[in-house]
């Protein structure tokens, strides 16, 4: 492809607007251009980008035994009200209404489609399994669209579907599925992990997040680097500590704390450490009244966790100042366990505590020397908080440690949840009706560009992978419209460049030097040749990848078999 008759639109300052250092490049470098918020186009650069990823995932899936179809991108009210998601799924869904006034959305996500066309179609344990998967763009319409690519309203995902006659056939294209995006997410040259996940709003029971690895992403991962252990920290396990509790030392002690509302505001009254507070949290509980969650003042309560007691109403919400007081007679800030009648549970850690402190249940004080059993009856155990570096393995393997990570793949083990709702039966062998068993598995698309940028930049631009590269080589002339020596050895090495398969992009442009390695910099071309007179005068071009430090000569008869070694390098 030569410049001159391509689309590049590069710009030297990011927008305003751009938070991320994806976001930022991808507009610097003109791969999308903003059409409203959190809505992009892709443009002719990053397009490139894009159907290279969406070529992996195809290859991928198709060799998995997976077959492509393609949905439509507006569903029918009728089958999401059959599911139950019509009012569930809450304002991400962009409703719609026809001429008629009949109700349809935007979908964000298939499983009621393509329920409904397994549910006409299959009728047989014989047809089963089936793993039913497309490319296509999606709307979820976010409170807050940012970063681009990364959370916009329209997107692109490679959604897939799998129906089984029984658990273990779920269980195999599961784990199919498993390995299928470990090798996608490789060939794409990304550093990920996948992780055990919560199933959130899909639904389901088994569930695994693939992340690819980077400081700037939104998810918290729990991992421990001597076994193969990882988990979202909404899911991962805060192992009870082994150690018994200690005996009481102190009395309980009531002290005026005016003003202190904060674990960082008690700690710096008393002078005493984070580790001997509790937090004292009270959410609404399932038959109305307030609900007391504990957890050690420097741990943080994880929410997720916590919505899966029984004692918590779903989903949880923070109870209203009304209710605090009357349950407690006092403000939040104030409040512990000593006196209250109510259900009262704790975190495994604070299980272990003695002598702790904690709010007294009225305005400006807290009470030292708090002791289970002794001040207050034993409350219940749970696991309610999020785990932090240093916490041992669940697995028993070492410790903990926290990284960062972009979402960018998820897999479910739907079971039976909307084949129960939506009727979606086989007959078995003994002719018998039985319930469809359903596997989930996307890919966020888009966003797997914007990960890979995350991963892969430097001051001067991107770098992207060769595998999503939007074109393999730059091939950069010095004075190409006043030399015919360097025009004619630029042309010949494209040529030959492209007759070896390689994907070339001749700068051709009347520019300076200077303008040229800025913007093949920028949009993250791996690998450039620089074809200049004084070099070809010696017989050679001048090689640099993208992350060398340093550009070397190569003999220009030699170039095309060096760049294809180069490339097969990569």
């Amino acid at each position: 492809m030569r410049v001159s008759r391509f689309f590049i639109s590069t710009l030297k300052e990011a927008p305003s607007e751009a938070e991320v250092v994806s976001h930022k490049l991808m507009l610097r470098a003109g791969l999308i251009k903003r059409l409203t918020s959190g809505v992009y186009t892709w443009m002719p650069l990053g397009l490139r980008v894009l159907r290279k990823v969406e070529a992996v995932i195809r290859e991928e899936m198709n060799a998995s035994g997976a077959i492509e179809l393609l949905m439509p991108a507006v569903q029918p009210a009728e089958l999401w009200q059959e599911s139950g998601r019509w009012e569930q799924y809450g304002p991400e869904l962009l409703r719609i209404k026809d001429r008629h006034q009949r109700d349809f959305c935007f979908g964000p996500t298939h499983e009621e489609v393509v329920s409904d066309v397994v549910r006409r179609e299959v009728k047989s344990y014989r047809q089963l399994p089936l793993n039913l998967y497309q490319i296509q763009t999606k709307f979820r319409d976010e409170i807050r669209p940012r970063f681009g690519v990364m959370r916009g309203r329209e997107f692109i995902m490679k959604d897939a579907y799998s129906f089984h006659a029984g658990k273990a056939s779920l269980d195999a294209t599961y784990r199919e599925m498993y390995d299928c995006y470990s090798r996608i997410f490789a060939r794409l040259g990304l550093k990920f992990r996948a992780v055990a996940a919560d199933t959130g709003a899909i639904g389901g029971t088994g569930s695994h997040e693939f992340h690819v690895l980077a400081d700037s992403g939104e998810d918290a991962i729990a991992f421990c680097p001597t076994s193969e252990y990882a988990a979202n920290v909404e899911l991962a396990e805060a192992v009870a500590p082994a150690a018994a509790r200690p005996a009481p030392a102190h009395p309980l002690h009531k002290v005026r704390t005016p003003g202190v509302k904060t674990i960082a505001d008690l700690c710096r009254f008393l002078k005493v450490p984070a580790q001997r507070t509790v937090k004292a949290v009270v959410v609404d509980g399932i038959d109305g009244r307030p609900v007391l969650l504990m957890v050690r003042g420097d741990h943080e309560l994880n929410l997720v966790k916590a919505g899966k007691l029984e004692a918590v109403k779903k989903p949880v919400s923070f109870s209203p100042p009304a209710a605090i007081a009357a349950a407690f007679g006092a403000e939040p800030g104030s409040l512990g366990p000593v006196g209250f009648d109510g259900v009262v549970i704790a975190d495994h850690t604070v299980l272990a505590m003695s002598d702790i402190v904690v709010g007294a249940n009225e305005n400006d004080h807290h009470y030292t020397g708090v002791n289970i059993g002794r001040d207050f009856p034993g409350p219940r155990a749970a696991d309610i908080r999020n785990v932090v570096a240093g916490d041992p393995s669940p697995d028993g393997s070492g410790t903990l440690e926290i990284c960062r990570g972009i979402e960018v793949g998820h897999i479910f083990q739907l079971r039976t949840k909307y084949s129960s709702r939506m009727g979606l039966t086989f007959l078995d062998e003994s002719g018998t009706p039985q319930l469809m068993e359903m596997g989930c598995y996307g890919i966020g698309v888009t966003r797997i560009v914007a990960a890979a940028i995350e991963q892969n930049f430097d001051e001067r631009g991107i770098i992207f992978p060769r595998a999503m590269a939007p074109f393999d080589l730059a091939i950069v002339p010095i004075g190409m419209g006043k030399s015919p020596l360097v025009r004619e050895a630029a042309e010949k090495l494209y040529a030959d460049l492209r007759a070896a398969g390689v994907e070339a992009l001749l700068d051709d442009r009347d520019e300076r030097p200077g303008v040229m390695f800025a913007d093949m910099e920028l949009i993250g071309v791996p690998h450039r040749i620089v074809v200049g007179e004084r070099g070809l005068k010696q017989g050679q071009v001048e090689y640099q990848g993208r992350r060398d430090q340093s550009a070397r000569g190569v003999p220009l008869q030699d170039a095309v078999e060096f760049v294809k070694s180069r490339l097969c390098a990569d």
